[in-house]
């Protein structure tokens, strides 16, 4: 392994770490965690790769601080859940980038994830529309394995037609990726709120719809949410252990 190579190990590490120390400091627990554990996985890799013993030692140490660190976080969030007192809140600024769906949520999926609630009252013209079907390719793409995705949102009174049609073929491309997509309508329905199996509640003040116009088609962001400007929006996580239906 070259010296380039190991150096940009290092350099990766380090940044993730940064993050991760960044959030543990801001209360973003769970957030933290996830960074900690790749960035001690870095360390771990590069620490392979070193041929200095005064460097292995120094990572060495690293790893340990780190690690231990990663650890009671994991406790503290632990006693959290189990008490049902886990609160955590993300401010999304005016024109923020970086808070792609996969971004978003990559924290609080894991393997046990099998079903998903969605309750979006604005999941009705076409560019919300497309934002439930990215937020449905994430969760395929994801670590885990959702069998079922519930969907309750109002109907469109301008365009009912397009709303209809664009979730019935989204609910037939699923069914061929051996997901089901269970839809249902309210005229009363107001509150944003997703919910996941696995005990994680996310609400967007905005639901999904928290991201800017383009400023044109071919401007950086139109394809890669992670550099889309984004309107600003504030993100409460709580934690349950009872997930209800909707």
């Amino acid at each position: 392994m070259t010296q380039n190579h190991v150096s940009g190990m290092e350099a990766s590490a380090v940044s993730v770490l940064k993050r991760a120390v960044e959030l543990d400091h801001s209360s973003r627990f769970q957030e933290s965690l996830v960074c900690y554990q790749e960035g001690i996985q870095l360390l771990i890799d590069t620490l392979k790769a070193v041929k200095d013993d005064s460097k292995k030692v120094h990572y060495r140490a690293k790893i340990k601080g780190y690690m231990d660190r990663a650890e009671q976080i994991k406790v503290h969030v632990n006693q959290l859940k189990e008490d049902g007192k886990y609160h955590e809140q993300i401010r999304i600024a005016e024109d923020a980038t970086g808070y792609s769906y996969e971004a978003l949520f990559k924290p609080y999926i894991s393997s046990a994830l099998t079903e998903v609630w969605v309750e979006d009252p604005y999941v009705r013209h076409i560019h919300q529309l497309y934002n439930f079907l990215r937020f449905c390719e994430m969760l395929l793409k994801a670590s885990c394995k959702v069998k079922t995705i519930h969907l309750l949102t109002s109907q469109d009174e301008g365009d009912s037609a397009q709303q209809t049609c664009a979730l019935a073929e989204l609910k037939q491309s699923l069914q061929a990726q051996g997901v089901s997509l269970d839809l249902q309508y309210s005229s009363t329905i107001h509150d944003r709120e997703i919910r996941f199996d696995n005990g994680w509640i996310i609400k967007i003040g905005r639901g999904l719809d928290y991201f800017k116009k383009p400023k044109g088609r071919f401007s950086i962001g139109y394809c890669d949410y992670d550099l889309r400007q984004c309107q600003e929006t504030t993100v409460d996580i709580f934690h349950t252990k009872h997930t209800k239906t909707l």
